[in-house]
């Protein structure tokens, strides 16, 4: 392997368990180094750090993958995989529908696998993982022995990478989309070829149990509805009306089919493809829950500013259509905005509206999205339980 070496003090943040490793933190080895290649690195005084892979291209220069000397070949990746799979098996024994592999936090910077029941979808994000995918997928099709892996790599981080987008089958058949998943008594439809990230939010299983147990008697709207999961699970907890708002029509399509999936009534749920910020401006009959989880507002740090005034209005709006009482599941996705900074500018919409609120409960990644300790930004899931 390429051998790296840290500036005098650097070392410090990666023994604690941080993966990443800055190109300002970085001495010697980084000048002529190919994206994606695997690098064994060591503090300024030579003592062994870790193992990872390096692009110069990009501020994050090394992704760390081990704290061991040891080689990133199949064996590795195997233990790695091997490892992921009996956390989820002691966690959510009986799921058919859940991440599999959720990058650092499993030790495989860069690489996300979802699991679909037969169906594997693999995000690859970045140069040094991208050069893994054969002996990634060779691991998988041996551990869980899946009738089709799907790539589905692309957006802002491949680009920064110097890499392009991929979509297409690693192994088995071409699956048929939509897939059907269950999750408790509800279905979901899951287009896998051509839905947002790997088709479906596992992250939000929780965030479904949640909206279920609120929802007995109430007028329910669901903004940024994408597949309607949440209208469905909605609709399951008893609301007495479900209006599922999105942008975009073929995902709104899919909300339709979930919806007659489970065998609910037609006069029970309403599918607007709409802005969501202007539909919230129109509307005026009020909701007793409003539930927003919109997509990442802010994708880059420098989009922060902006962002979070995006947040800050969507947010205003809500709590202009909460009935007295009402509920409001507020979420924000962005990696870059810290959960003080979100709750601060939820606090702020709230004043503005004048709806003083309180905050009921927080929560953030599944068992299933696991985080590495010393990583706060794999933290990128923040959800709030406010009444106004």
């Amino acid at each position: 392997m390429r051998r790296i070496v840290l500036a005098p003090g650097r070392d410090a943040p990666v023994r604690r368990g941080h993966p990443w490793i800055f190109s300002r933190a970085i001495a010697e080895g980084l000048s002529d180094a190919e994206p994606g290649e695997p690098v064994r690195v060591v503090a300024a005084g030579g003592a062994f750090v870790g193992v990872g892979y390096v692009n110069p291209r990009t501020t994050i220069a090394v992704r760390i993958c081990a704290l061991e000397d040891t080689a990133l070949d199949v064996a590795f990746i195997r233990r790695r995989v091997a490892a992921a799979l009996a956390l989820r098996r002691e966690l959510l024994p009986s799921a058919t529908a859940l991440r599999v592999v959720n990058g650092e936090g499993d030790g495989l910077p860069g690489i996300v696998v979802d699991r679909y029941g037969d169906v594997l979808v693999c995000q690859v994000l970045t140069a040094g993982a991208a050069r893994l995918v054969p002996l990634l997928t060779d691991v998988l099709q041996d551990l869980l022995a899946p009738c089709s892996i799907v790539e589905r790599s692309e957006g802002g981080v491949r680009a920064e990478e110097g890499l392009a987008g991929e979509r297409r089958l690693l192994a088995g058949v071409d699956p048929d989309v939509p897939l059907v998943i269950d999750e408790g008594d509800m279905r979901f439809l899951v287009d896998v070829l051509h839905g947002q990230k790997t088709g479906f939010f596992l992250d939000q299983r929780e965030t479904r149990a949640l909206v279920c147990r609120l929802s007995a008697g109430r007028r329910v709207l669901n903004a940024f509805a994408y597949t309607g999961a949440l209208s469905v699970a909605a609709a399951r907890g008893g609301a007495v009306e479900v209006v599922s708002v999105d942008s975009s029509a073929p995902a709104l399509e899919l909300a339709r089919q979930a919806w007659g999936a489970n065998g609910l009534p037609e006069a029970q749920g309403r599918f607007v493809a709409a802005d969501v910020f202007e539909f919230l401006r129109a509307e005026r009959e009020p909701f007793d829950l409003v539930i927003l989880d919109p997509p990442p507002f802010v994708r880059r740090r420098r989009d922060l500013a902006p962002g979070l005034r995006g947040y800050k209005d969507v947010n205003l709006q809500a709590f202009r259509r909460l009935a007295p009482g009402g509920w409001l599941v507020t979420c924000s996705c962005s990696q870059h905005v810290a959960r003080e900074a979100f709750r601060d500018v939820v606090a702020s919409a709230a004043a503005d509206a004048g709806r003083p609120a309180v905050l009921v409960a927080e929560a953030g990644h599944p068992a299933d999205h696991p985080v590495a300790l010393a990583h706060p930004e794999g933290e990128y899931l923040k959800i709030l339980l406010l009444r106004a």
